[in-house]
């Protein structure tokens, strides 16, 4: 009965293959309305960190609320479509206007910036 020789000791291991780095994407939007003076940079910034997103969040001059949503796509959608648009207690969003951005490094966090 015939065996099969040994594999050899001194080969390296096969390369395992590398897991997909996962789908990003960024979104800037404008959200027009009672926006500022509300606790909306607070807000937008918690709820962007608990879904993980990277970006900023700025008042601009106009009245409006500017902010730079980076990461999965899906909890993009969801900040744009079902979150911003509510927005804290004390807001009246009249619009959520968004465009889209490059990422970024997804380790940067989410920081409030000065305003626009």
């Amino acid at each position: 009965m015939a065996t099969s020789a040994p594999a050899d000791a001194s080969s390296p291991p096969a390369p395992q293959p590398q897991p997909a780095e996962p789908a990003r994407k960024a979104v800037r939007v404008v959200v027009k309305g009672r926006v500022t003076g509300v606790g909306f940079r607070d807000w937008t910034a918690s709820t962007a960190e608990s879904l993980g997103l990277a970006g900023w969040v700025r008042n601009r001059r106009d009245g409006s609320v500017e902010a730079l949503l980076s990461g999965d796509p899906s909890k993009i959608e969801d900040m744009i479509t079902r979150r911003l648009p509510v927005g804290p207690p004390a807001a009246t969003v009249t619009a959520v206007v968004p465009s889209p951005a490059d990422p970024v490094d997804p380790t940067a966090g989410f920081e409030i910036k000065f305003t626009l």
